[in-house]
C-alpha cells in the first residue's frame, strides 16, 4: 500500500504548509518522489533558501497554497484551525502529517513514542540502548530531526525511534508503528485543543492502525493509558512503578524486574538509574519494556541503562555557585513536567517559572509549591496568572527577564539550596523555543559565576 502511495506522488500537486525543519525535510522527500510542489510559510525560516525547484510563498498563507493542491502536507507547528486549512477541507483536499508521508518511505521498522511528558528522554534512551548494543538506529520525529529526513537513509535491518507529538498524530491516516509507546496523558496544549478529551484522543491515535503482530507498550500507572489495555488490537505489554502491580516490567525490592521471561529477571537496581525523579524511573521502565518486547536479551540492555546521561534542558544540573545548585529544566513546558521537576530535587527550591500559557490549570502545583518551594520568581506573559494561582503559597518575585530572574534567585538562595528553571509554560513569548530559553539560562549562570 505504501509503495502505491509513493507511486501516486509522481506529478501530484502537493502543498507543504509550514517550512521549518519538518516541512523542508518533507518537501525534499516529496520532490525526490516526483511531486509537483508548492510551499507556504508565514515567516522565512532558516534553510528555506536551499529548497530549489519549489514554488514558495513566505510572509503568510494565501489562496495560492490550496487553489490547485491535490494534497496538503502539514508541519506540526501549523494549527488545524488555520482558516486556509478549513477552506481546504471544505474543498475535499486531504491534509496529512509529515509523519504520515515519511512513514510511506520507511524501510526500517518504526518505534513510535508519545505521551504528554518524557517522550524525548525515552526516545533518546531507546536510541542509546539500541546503538550501544550494536544496532543500526536513528532517533527522529518531534525531537529535532524530522522523520522525513532519516527514513531513506536507514536499512530494513535498522530501527527508527520516532518521538511523535499529538499535533503530528492529528493528521495521520494509516501511520502504524510496529512498536508504539504511550507514556502518559495529562493536560497540555489546551490552547490548541477544544478540550482535554480531544487532546487525549489525539494521543491514542498512535495505536489506531496497529494489528495483532504489532506491539503496544502501556503505562499501567496512568489511568487513561491503562484504560486502553483491553481495547487495542496490538499485543500489549505493560509496565508499572508500583510494587505489587502485576505488570510485565515493574519494580520489586529496589530493582527493575522483567516478568516477560519464564522466571523473574532483575534488570537494574533503582540506585543505579542515573536520572533523578520518579518520572525518569517510569521512562526507564518504558524503554526496558520496549526492548524486551522486541526480543532483546538482558545482556543487550542492562549494561547501557546506567551510562545514559540524559538530555540537555531536562533536569540538567548546570553549576553549583556558592553552594547553590542551578538546574535547567527548560523542557518543563507544562504543569506535569514542572511537578516532576519539583519532586526530583530535595527542598528548599527556588522556582523560576512563566512564559506563554497553553491553557493550563496551575493550581495543581499548589501543594508542591507550598511544601517544597522557598521562593518563586515569575516572568513572561503568564506571570500574573501564576502569581494569582500561587498567592500565599511561597514568596513571589516578578521580573522582566531570565537573566534578572537568575540573579534574584541567587541572592535569595543559601548554600545547599537549588534554583530550578522549570517554567510550566511555553517559551514563545520571549524565546524561539525551549532550547533557546535553556541556552540563555546556562549562559547567564556562567556569567553569574564570573561575576561572583
Amino acid at each position: 500500500m505504501r509503495n502505491q502511495e509513493i507511486k501516486e506522488l509522481k506529478g501530484k500537486k502537493v502543498t507543504v504548509i509550514g517550512l521549518s525543519r519538518s516541512g523542508q525535510a518533507a518537501a525534499r522527500l516529496l520532490q525526490e518522489a516526483g511531486a509537483n510542489l508548492f510551499g507556504s510559510d508565514i515567516d522565512f525560516p532558516p534553510g528555506i533558501e536551499d529548497l530549489q525547484g519549489i514554488d514558495i510563498e513566505t510572509g503568510g498563507h494565501t489562496e495560492r497554497a490550496i487553489e490547485e493542491a491535490e494534497l496538503i502536507v502539514l508541519s506540526p507547528g501549523v494549527p488545524l484551525s488555520l482558516p486556509l486549512l478549513q477552506q481546504a477541507r471544505k474543498r475535499g483536499i486531504e491534509i496529512l502529517s509529515e509523519v504520515e508521508v515519511a512513514w510511506w518511505f520507511a524501510k526500517a521498522p518504526i518505534w513510535g513514542v508519545t505521551g504528554s511528558n518524557g517522550k524525548s528522554t525515552t526516545a533518546s534512551l531507546l536510541g542509546y540502548i539500541l546503538r550501544s548494543s550494536g544496532r543500526e538506529v536513528e532517533v527522529a520525529g518531534n525531537i529535532g530531526r524530522p522523520l522525513s529526513g532519516v527514513v531513506k537513509g536507514i536499512s530494513d535491518k535498522g530501527i527508527i525511534v520516532a518521538e511523535i507529538s499529538s499535533f503530528q498524530l492529528d493528521t495521520v491516516r494509516d501511520f502504524s508503528p510496529q512498536l508504539a509507546i504511550l507514556l502518559n496523558i495529562t493536560p497540555d496544549h489546551l490552547d490548541r485543543y477544544p478540550s482535554f478529551r480531544r487532546y487525549a484522543q489525539s494521543k491514542r491515535r498512535i495505536f489506531a492502525h496497529q494489528g495483532k503482530e504489532d506491539l503496544a507498550i502501556l503505562n499501567r500507572d496512568d489511568t487513561l493509558v491503562s484504560s486502553l489495555i483491553k481495547k487495542l488490537r496490538a499485543t500489549v505489554i505493560t509496565y508499572s512503578m508500583q510494587e505489587g502491580i502485576r505488570s510485565k516490567v515493574g519494580v520489586e525490592e529496589g530493582w527493575v524486574v522483567n516478568r516477560l521471561s519464564s522466571s523473574l529477571e532483575r534488570m537494574i537496581s533503582l540506585e543505579e538509574i542515573p536520572l533523578p525523579g520518579p518520572h525518569n524511573l517510569s521512562n526507564y521502565l518504558a524503554a526496558v519494556a520496549a526492548c524486551l518486547a522486541w526480543g532483546m536479551k538482558k545482556e543487550e540492555i542492562t549494561p547501557h541503562l546506567a551510562t545514559f546521561k540524559g538530555l540537555e534542558h531536562r533536569l540538567e544540573v548546570v553549576d553549583i555557585i556558592g553552594g547553590v545548585k542551578f538546574v535547567n529544566d527548560s523542557k518543563g513546558t507544562n504543569v506535569d513536567a514542572t511537578r516532576y521537576a519539583l519532586l526530583s530535587f530535595p527542598p528548599p527550591l527556588f522556582l523560576i517559572a512563566g512564559g506563554r500559557d497553553k491553557g493550563s490549570d496551575f493550581t495543581g502545583l499548589g501543594k508542591l509549591i507550598k511544601e517544597r518551594v522557598k521562593g518563586v520568581i515569575l516572568l513572561g506573559e503568564c506571570k500574573e496568572k501564576l502569581a494569582t494561582n500561587w498567592k500565599g503559597l511561597a514568596p513571589i518575585t516578578k521580573v522582566e527577564t531570565l537573566p534578572q530572574a537568575i540573579r534574584v534567585a541567587y541572592k535569595l538562595a543559601k548554600p545547599g539550596e537549588t534554583v530550578l528553571l522549570s517554567p510550566a509554560c511555553a517559551s514563545y513569548d520571549m524565546f524561539t523555543d525551549f532550547e533557546e530559553r535553556g541556552r540563555v539560562f546556562k549562559e547567564e549562570v556562567k556569567k553569574l559565576r564570573r561575576e561572583v
